[in-house]
């Protein structure tokens, strides 16, 4: 018996979302988008039972929480960490052959969809049991543990946030089959949205909670007291303190960059086979495997902290060489030059914030280049082979649908020679690219704290879903067009 028929049973049992029967008009999908945006916003401010009132416990997902699509505290305390990590575990056992499932058969591509939830669920459990039992990242209450138990307390929390995991798998699952585009692209828009509005607008609170716009206004009417921009302290003010002009040239370098990228391509001339004078054009993208797997660099790299945090606070002391730990970051060791650099004052020594000499800085700013670039590069590959992007099944794909390269023989084979000229190099050019800017942007900044990652995401899932709404709305407007590509 092998695994496929073992595991059948319960995996084709998964509950999951219906698939809609026919075709969904655009502006039902719009309806189903916006639904599920609302109540994910919703559940980002249902803050879990148990927790004290101000929460001592960190953030250990801090760093990460702008690509993670989740909120410190409340019921999405996990985000969409657990659906990315069960995603990983997929793509390297596919990509090693060992799942030995056929996507194009529609009884794999059940299998498939099963294994992934079951992954996810069970990522949920392993990642809220460590946050709520391990090393007090979400401590209970004193006055409710006294009056129910710690144990009690603990569990219901746990219960808590692996619900709100589970759920945030079903909301992706709705927009998936029922709305427009991704719930993890538009939940990842919502939260780094979110941070650039709070970091330009933000008005009020804590002083470094301020936004730059509020900022400015108090600047220019004397209302904050600014050092003069002939001394070094002006000029440090005014790109890293408070005028945060760097922040804001980076930001708006990013979305130039992402945006000049996605419209640089290499276009394949196509032809109809049967119809004479029907012609197109089959891209590839710079960015071809999208900003997507950087997702998947930085859960990797989210995990491995993950993991330093926990033993150090389970073993009390680790071994230096592993890691030194101050206020639950690291500041010497392994964990140390693997996490990744988030702000410029973690690498600019000059400035008086960092504790380390500047060659350990220099070695871990190394290291998150290397990591970032060729993991980068590796995981679009992963990306492109694992989607159906790759040469043979996007050969495939042109044999199907009747199209043909002008100048080649009708052969899959002959089409896969052509697009191996291209989607290869592109897929890691393009791979290494998005890593590079992600490291960029975090060591120079971005309004709101918000992380290169996440900015590089929310910049190219909101291009690719303009050109899924357009192409929607064209298909709305030409119903014999959705019968082309499928009857979608």
């Amino acid at each position: 018996m092998t695994w496929k028929e073992a595991a059948e049973p319960i995996l084709t049992r998964m509950p999951g979302v219906t698939r809609p029967e026919g075709h969904i008009p655009f502006k039902r999908k719009l309806t189903w988008t916006l639904g599920v945006l609302l109540v994910y916003f919703f559940l980002t401010n249902v803050y879990l039972w148990g927790l004290p009132e101000a929460q001592a416990g960190q953030d250990i997902f801090g760093n990460f929480r702008s690509i993670l699509a989740g909120e410190q505290g409340t019921i999405l305390q996990v985000g969409i960490g657990p659906i990315v990590t069960a995603s990983i575990v997929l793509q390297l056992l596919g990509g090693a052959g060992l799942l030995g499932l056929d996507t194009n058969d529609p009884r794999d591509q059940v299998l498939y969809q099963g294994l992934q939830k079951l992954l996810v669920v069970v990522m949920t459990a392993l990642t809220a049991f460590p946050m709520v039992f391990l090393g007090g990242f979400l401590p209970p209450s004193p006055e409710l543990a006294a009056a129910y138990g710690q144990t009690t307390v603990q569990t219901l929390i746990f219960a808590q946030v692996f619900v709100g995991g589970v759920f945030i798998l079903f909301l992706d699952e709705i927009v998936s089959k029922w709305g427009v585009g991704s719930g993890i692209g538009l939940f990842i828009i919502a939260g780094v949205s979110q941070r650039l509005l709070g970091g330009l607008f933000a008005w009020g609170g804590l002083p470094g909670d301020v936004g730059i716009i509020p900022t400015w206004f108090s600047i220019l009417f004397g209302q904050t007291s600014f050092p003069s921009l002939l001394t070094s302290e002006g000029l440090q003010e005014l790109f890293l303190g408070q005028g945060a002009l760097l922040a804001i040239i980076t930001t708006i370098f990013i979305f130039a960059v992402v945006v000049y990228a996605e419209s640089v391509r290499v276009e394949i001339p196509l032809s109809h086979a049967r119809v004479k004078g029907a012609r197109g054009r089959f891209p590839v993208k710079l960015i071809y495997a999208s900003v997507l797997p950087m997702i998947l660099v930085r859960a990797v790299q989210m995990n491995i902290q993950f993991l330093g945090r926990i033993l150090d606070s389970q073993l009390g002391t680790m071994p230096a060489w592993l890691g030194v730990y101050s206020n639950g970051q690291p500041q010497s060791g392994l964990f140390y030059y693997l996490n990744p650099i988030q702000q410029p004052g973690e690498w600019m020594w000059w400035l008086g914030q960092a504790a380390q000499a500047p060659w350990q800085i220099m070695l871990r700013v190394g290291i998150d280049l290397t990591v970032m670039v060729v993991g980068g590069a590796v995981f679009a590959i992963f990306w492109v082979e694992t989607t159906d992007m790759g040469p043979e099944a996007t050969a495939r794909q042109i044999q199907n649908s009747g199209m043909q390269i002008p100048g080649f023989r009708q052969n899959v084979g002959v089409y896969e020679k052509v697009l191996e000229r291209y989607i290869p190099q592109v897929t890691v050019i393009g791979g290494a690219l998005v890593g590079l800017l992600a490291v960029m942007a975090n060591m120079l900044g971005t309004i709101g704290a918000v992380s290169g990652t996440g900015l590089l995401l929310a910049v190219s899932i909101t291009y690719k879903l303009y050109e899924e709404i357009a192409e929607e709305q064209m298909m709305e407007m030409h119903p014999m067009m959705r019968e082309m590509f499928g009857g979608r």
